[in-house]
């Protein structure tokens, strides 16, 4: 019996150093079921990217000729940027927050070229960088997607940001 205390008093130290009330960020993979063959299955590999914060399921998602718009009020002015300034924003999204809660509303409109597809959606985002500082975001997204063959994934190649941030 008296050996089993300092076994048991071991265990006990060892699990009061972790919480599981309060654990760690979720750094599993985002949804592989995800089909970006479709603009719908595009739509949720945004999603599951955005959910699981994960890059390497957001990168190959924008197009290398990618431009994102949004507007800035302050200056009256719409600000653009291209593929790799979008990555680095995104990534620190993902590492400076601890959960992404990103959901895709009703298709506003759709726009069909040959080879490009403009969708505007409504979405709400909610952004949880620690329990007391949580911001909300919502507005439309004016996401156009191409693909130069029928078998290729779509890609988003424009991506104005119509939200209330």
């Amino acid at each position: 019996m008296a050996a089993i205390r300092p076994a048991a008093l071991l265990v006990c130290c060892f699990f009061a150093a972790c919480n599981p009330f309060a654990p760690g960020s979720d750094d599993s993979p985002a949804d592989p079921t995800c089909d970006p063959l479709s603009i719908s299955g595009l739509f949720q590999c945004f999603q599951a990217a955005y959910s699981f914060r994960d890059t390497t399921a957001y990168g190959p998602l924008l197009a290398g000729d990618f431009v994102f718009i949004y507007r800035d009020y302050e200056r009256g002015i719409d600000v653009t940027w291209g593929r790799d300034d979008e990555m680095r924003a995104t990534y620190g999204l993902f590492r400076n927050t601890q959960k992404l809660d990103l959901i895709w509303n009703n298709i506003v409109s759709t726009a069909t070229d040959s080879d490009r597809v403009t969708v505007v959606r409504s979405f709400n985002l909610m952004i949880t960088f620690n329990p007391t500082d949580i911001e909300r975001v919502d507005g439309l997204a004016n996401l156009t997607f191409a693909r130069e063959r029928v078998t290729d994934p779509w890609k988003i190649v424009r991506w104005r940001d119509e939200s209330n941030f």
